[in-house]
């Protein structure tokens, strides 16, 4: 039998095994500038305090801090869907219809939903301030309607002349037209 069977590495018997263990800090070499003892780790963390609860008054701060977030969350993406519109163009294309239909949808279900989303932040202490944060959230959902509602009347969709209501009236006339004439 070999007089090593271990069949472990040698790097793993090294580091089980060290032939030189690491040794204490020598008395004579000062510890250096900025160390304080405290920062040592004790044996007895078991024995730190407890972590103090927060006070109600300081829950509904930082709720309402959450609901505020929230609240402004819709304008934040008016610059992006701005950009995007933009950048679709004015033709009726599948892309653009259904940034549209994306950029109408979003803010009509944020709407119909302005309770559900601000129920698990409202509570007793902060009711009254959660108005001005709700109107907040309404206000920015309406801007972002109002951004769908400026690329509709850029598709030319949205029926702003007289004609477009009175059958009586004359169409306006185009300034040009675009023709397709396939090649045979």
């Amino acid at each position: 039998m070999a007089p090593h069977s271990d069949p472990s590495p040698q790097w793993l018997q090294a580091l089980q095994h060290p032939a030189n263990p690491p040794k204490s800090k020598p008395a004579n070499i000062p510890d250096p500038p900025g160390f304080t003892p405290a920062s040592k780790p004790n044996k007895s963390s078991a024995t730190k305090a407890p972590r103090k609860q927060p006070t109600p008054a300081e829950i509904d701060t930082l709720k309402l801090k959450k609901a505020w977030e929230m609240a402004i969350a819709p304008a934040k993406s008016l610059p992006m869907n701005a950009i995007g519109m933009y950048m679709t163009g004015n033709s009726l294309q599948i892309f653009s219809i259904m940034m549209v239909f994306m950029l109408f949808k979003t803010p009509i279900t944020a709407l119909i939903n302005v309770q559900a989303t601000f129920a698990r932040l409202e509570t007793e202490g902060n009711r009254g301030q959660m108005l001005g944060v709700k109107l907040a959230f309404v206000a920015c959902n309406f801007l972002a309607l109002a951004l769908g509602i400026w690329k509709v009347n850029g598709m030319g969709l949205l029926p702003t002349t007289r004609s477009d209501w009175l059958a009586w009236e004359v169409p306006r006339d185009p300034i040009e037209r675009a023709y397709y004439v396939p090649s045979w």
